[in-house]
């Protein structure tokens, strides 16, 4: 009976549940919008915490409209860098795609949207947010 109520605590003491577990960018540089969208469904389905620390460009960045506001923190290491979406012509040259480009604008939650707009929109510029205005959108994880 002892041994039963150990065994059970210690389960217990090791199981994490999927809300509590989390989910750490530190690098990610992108890629094609499609692969990102599914895996940012997957992480919200999951219920996983999101830490951004460190690098999140690009298709990464749909993340913020993925996953709820209050499941997303950032560190004083986080930067997210948005540029307009492109595909490659058979050259190999970026062409940039507007639908592309109107996908990513709509995964943003609104006060990014404004961020964007207020420079400018997307362009074949990486432009960066990061420091005092990320921390203003964003909860700290420190």
């Amino acid at each position: 009976m002892k041994h039963a109520f150990l065994i059970a605590a210690l389960t217990g003491a090791l199981t994490i549940s999927p809300a509590s577990a989390s989910v750490r960018i530190t690098g990610d540089g992108g890629g094609q919008l499609g692969a990102y969208l599914q895996r940012h469904e997957a992480m919200r389905q999951s219920g996983e915490r999101v830490v951004i620390d460190g690098p999140c460009l690009s298709a990464c960045t749909m993340v913020l409209g993925a996953i709820p506001r209050n499941r997303i923190c950032v560190t004083s290491r986080a930067v997210l860098g948005f540029h307009a979406a492109y595909h490659l012509d058979p050259a190999g040259g970026q062409v940039t795609s507007r639908g592309g480009t109107l996908l990513l604008m709509s995964q943003y939650p609104q006060q990014v949207r404004k961020w964007i707009a207020r420079r400018g929109g997307l362009s074949r510029e990486m432009m960066f947010l990061s420091g005092r205005d990320l921390a203003s959108m964003y909860a700290s994880c420190e």
